[in-house]
């Protein structure tokens, strides 16, 4: 722990002796973890969470059990220090790397990038000029279609509205994990976790233009039409349809089986095995008889003036 404290300058309190075996953004945390705290709005959200180890602006919150505190004036940017000692962005040379490692039945096309330590499994097919960013992990008898790319940078940035530059981006040390007989189409976007896993599922497809945000786990044979957008740290459960220009907000729930008709604007959790339409969606029954009503308020409104 006192190599940690460190190599962010900071003073530990609490339980001296916890090991850290990774880093994670709240959404994400998990036992053994480091996260970050700079704002006393969320506080008690990340001294309550699962962190074992928080860096935190302010030494006087009471210390929950077991935990320790690392106290620094700038947790964001020892946030920043961990990561770049730790996972450094080490920019590869060659259009594919020479630490990936490609099954040999793949077929790999021309203008194709792929980064440093990813791993790709047997019968895939990937397009020309898709780019595979450092540490994705694709499974067996995927297709990417081209000018697709996966593993982005999250779109996670820390605001402060007292400096110059109001927006700082989190760095992402996490990937992009793509598990059996996916099929991606042509223009995608797939954003790698901050710090943990962007994963989707075994037997997804998707058609082209579609974006999928930090972090977000998408479950088994999923569907979703073209446009549609998946903000970071939502749960896709299994069996999913979003048809085309569907836009789900972030750290939501879809269950499993539900069908989100074109254009709709999710905002909220969703239970499985029901269809939805509208902005915010709403069950499709329920929306329908809406517009009935909608469309009978001129009728309403001149019945009411005579």
């Amino acid at each position: 722990m006192q190599s940690i404290a460190s190599l962010i300058n900071a003073t530990v309190i609490g339980n001296e002796k916890n090991v850290a075996t990774g880093i994670n953004e709240i959404h994400k945390v998990e036992a053994g973890d480091i996260c970050f705290v700079d704002h006393p709005k969320y506080y008690d959200k990340c001294l309550q969470s699962a962190a074992t180890i928080i860096i935190i602006n302010n030494s006087n919150v009471e210390i929950p059990s077991g935990k320790t505190l690392l106290i620094t004036d700038a947790p964001f940017e020892a946030y920043l220090k961990i990561v770049d000692t730790f996972r450094p962005f080490v920019a590869s040379t060659k259009a594919i790397s020479d630490t990936a490692i490609i099954d040999s039945t793949s077929i790999i096309m021309s203008g194709v990038f792929i980064g440093n330590y990813v791993t790709i499994g047997s019968g895939c097919v990937i397009h020309p000029n898709v780019t595979i960013r450092d540490y994705t992990v694709i499974g067996n008898n995927v297709v990417i279609q081209s000018g697709t790319v996966i593993g982005s940078d999250a779109f996670y940035y820390n605001t402060k509205k007292n400096r110059e530059h109001w927006y700082k981006r989190m760095k992402s040390c996490g990937n992009v994990e793509i598990e059996d007989n996916v099929e991606i189409g042509s223009g995608c976007t797939i954003d790698r976790g901050v710090t943990a896993s962007t994963r989707i599922g075994a037997g997804t497809v998707m058609d082209n233009q579609v974006h999928i945000g930090h972090d977000v786990s998408i479950g088994k044979n999923c569907l979703f039409a073209a446009q549609v957008g998946i903000a970071g740290a939502t749960v896709i459960e299994d069996g999913v349809t979003l048809w085309g220009q569907v836009g789900v907000n972030k750290t939501i729930t879809i269950g499993s089986g539900a069908v989100v008709m074109g254009q709709s604007g999710v905002v909220g959790n969703m239970a499985g095995n029901a269809v939805y339409w509208g902005t915010p969606a709403i069950n499709f029954s329920e929306k329908k008889r809406e517009m009935v009503w909608v469309k009978r308020i001129p009728e309403l409104w001149k019945k009411m003036m005579n």
